[in-house]
C-alpha cells in the first residue's frame, strides 16, 4: 500500500484523540507503509485545537490529565517533526493551536481557500505552544513574533506566503490529489513535491490578491524585534500608525503573563532544536496550568464568552522577570522525555 489516509477524529476527547494519532504512526515502523496523510472531517476545520475545556476541568481539580495530554500532545509533535517517512498535511479549513502541531512539523502542508491559520493562545493565558516556539521564530523576519503575540488570523494564499504552508491547491481538486498521491509507487520526498507543485502551479484562486501583511511587513520587522514586551507596547505607541494602533489595542487586551512567556518563548526557541523546544513548552504548559489566567481566559473566551477576562496581574510592568524566569526552570524527574 503506497499510503494511508489518516483523518483527524474530533469526536474522541482531547488525550484519546492524541494517543490514537500516535498509535498511528507507528505506521513508520510498517513496511506496508510509504506515506501518511493526514486531514480533517467535516469540511469547515482541519484541526482547531485540542479540547480546552476538558483541561481545564482537569487543571481545577489536579488531574493527572493536565501532565498526559501535554506530554502526549508534544511526544506526537516530536513524532511528526522527525518522522522519516513523507508526512503531507492537508489543512483545509481551520487550523489553530493543537491543528498547527500536527501539520507544521510534516515535510508538506496543502493550504486551500479554506484555511484559516492562528495561534490565539495568548487570549485565554496560554502561549503559542505544539512547537511554536521552534516554527514561528524561523518565519521570515518577525512575522512569526507577530503571529504569535497577537493572535492574527491568515486565511487561504497567505498560510503559504508567510511560509506555514509549503503549497496552496483549491479545496476541491484535494480528493484527486490525495488520490494521485496513495497511486504513486514508491513514493519519495522527491515524487511527492513534483506531484504537489504540479498541483500547486494549476491553481490560480487569489493569484492576484496581496499578501494582506504585505505593506506591513517593514513595521513587523520594526515594531516586534524589541527585546521586551514593555519595549514592543513603546515602540507601537510611539510608531502612531492605524496598523500600529490596532495591535496595541489587540495586545492590550491579551495576558500580561501570556504575552511575556511567549516573546521569551521565541526568543530563547529560535536557537533550540525542536526536542529543546518541546522540552522548554511542558515547563511553560505546566507553569500556566497552577497559574491564574489560563482558568480566566477560557472562562471569558469559551466559557461564559464574555470576552472580559480579569487578568493578574493586570499589567505587563506587574509581570516580574523573577517569575518569568521560574516558569522556564527545568521541572526534574517532571521534564519531558521524547
Amino acid at each position: 500500500m503506497a499510503g494511508r489516509a489518516l483523518q483527524a477524529l474530533p469526536r474522541l476527547r482531547a488525550f484519546n484523540r492524541l494517543h490514537v494519532i500516535l498509535q498511528h504512526l507507528t505506521w513508520e515502523q510498517d513496511p506496508q507503509t510509504f506515506l501518511i496523510i493526514i486531514k480533517g472531517t467535516g469540511g469547515k476545520a482541519f484541526c482547531a485545537g485540542g479540547d480546552i475545556r476538558a483541561i481545564t476541568e482537569a487543571g481545577k481539580v489536579g488531574d493527572k490529565l493536565i501532565q498526559d495530554f501535554f506530554r502526549g500532545e508534544y511526544r506526537l509533535n516530536n513524532a511528526i517533526g522527525t518522522c522519516k517517512k513523507p508526512y503531507v498535511a492537508l489543512i483545509d479549513g481551520i487550523t489553530m493551536g493543537g491543528g498547527v502541531g500536527v501539520s507544521v512539523h510534516g515535510h508538506f502542508r496543502v493550504a486551500t481557500e479554506k484555511t484559516v491559520f492562528a495561534m490565539p493562545e495568548t487570549a485565554i493565558g496560554l502561549f503559542p505552544d505544539v512547537g511554536g516556539g521552534y516554527f514561528l521564530p524561523r518565519l521570515s523576519g518577525k512575522i512569526g513574533y507577530f503571529l504569535a503575540l497577537t493572535g492574527c488570523r491568515l486565511k487561504g494564499r497567505d498560510v503559504l506566503r508567510a511560509g506555514i504552508a509549503t503549497h496552496f491547491v483549491e479545496s476541491e481538486k484535494l480528493p484527486a490529489l490525495e488520490k494521485d498521491l496513495i497511486a504513486l509507487k514508491s513514493p519519495s520526498k522527491e515524487k511527492i513535491a513534483d506531484l504537489l507543485n504540479s498541483y500547486h502551479k494549476k491553481c490560480t484562486i487569489d493569484q492576484e490578491k496581496e499578501f494582506a501583511l504585505g505593506e506591513h511587513l517593514e513595521k513587523i520587522n520594526s515594531l516586534f524585534s524589541a527585546n521586551s514586551m514593555e519595549e514592543i507596547v513603546k515602540k507601537l505607541k510611539q510608531d502612531g500608525s492605524p496598523f500600529a494602533m490596532k495591535q496595541l489595542e489587540t495586545i492590550n487586551k491579551m495576558s500580561p503573563t501570556s504575552l511575556k512567556l511567549t516573546l521569551r518563548q521565541l526568543r530563547e526557541g529560535a536557537s533550540m532544536s525542536l526536542q529543546e523546544v518541546l522540552q522548554m513548552e511542558y515547563r511553560l504548559s505546566q507553569a500556566c496550568m497552577k497559574g491564574h489566567d489560563f482558568y480566566e481566559g477560557v472562562r471569558a473566551v469559551l466559557i461564559d464568552k464574555d470576552q472580559s477576562p480579569k487578568w493578574k496581574p493586570a499589567a505587563l510592568e506587574e509581570v516580574s522577570d523573577e517569575f518569568v524566569d521560574n516558569c522556564f526552570k527545568p521541572l526534574g524527574n517532571d521534564d519531558l522525555k521524547l
